[in-house]
């Protein structure tokens, strides 16, 4: 059975830095791209960044860029996601992604079937 679990979310205050984790189990966590998207209530799931199964080519959305760093472990089944310079509008819960797709415009895109979800750590940032 896949299992993701993802930790490190809480409440912080503009400016301050946090660390998401993403535990992976069940599957070939290298033969997945890994991404990690967020959902603002009232808002669509969206893409934050993604990252091959090598971990050589990274994606991120414009908002994150510069601030927001995708890395993997895959030894360990893990992903992460360091997130600097935080502000309140990256308030969201934050799920992570094992993304079956093998093209970079598929796994850096919208949730599709052959994707594995975590079921989510909230990030409230407060001004």
């Amino acid at each position: 059975q896949v299992q993701l679990v993802e930790s490190g979310g809480g409440m912080v205050q503009a400016g301050v830095s946090l660390k998401l984790s993403c535990a992976a189990s069940g599957l070939t966590f290298s033969s997945y791209a890994a991404a990690w998207f967020r959902q603002a209530p009232g808002k669509e799931r969206e893409i934050v960044a993604a990252l091959s199964r090598s971990g050589g080519i990274t994606y991120y959305t414009d908002s994150v860029k510069g601030r927001f760093t995708i890395s993997r472990d895959n030894a360990k089944n893990t992903a992460y996601l360091q997130m600097n310079s935080l502000k309140p509008e990256d308030t969201a819960v934050y799920y992570c992604a094992a993304r079956g797709s093998i093209t970079y415009r598929d796994y850096v895109g919208p949730p599709n079937a052959l994707d594995y979800w975590g079921k989510g750590t909230l990030v409230t940032v407060s001004s």
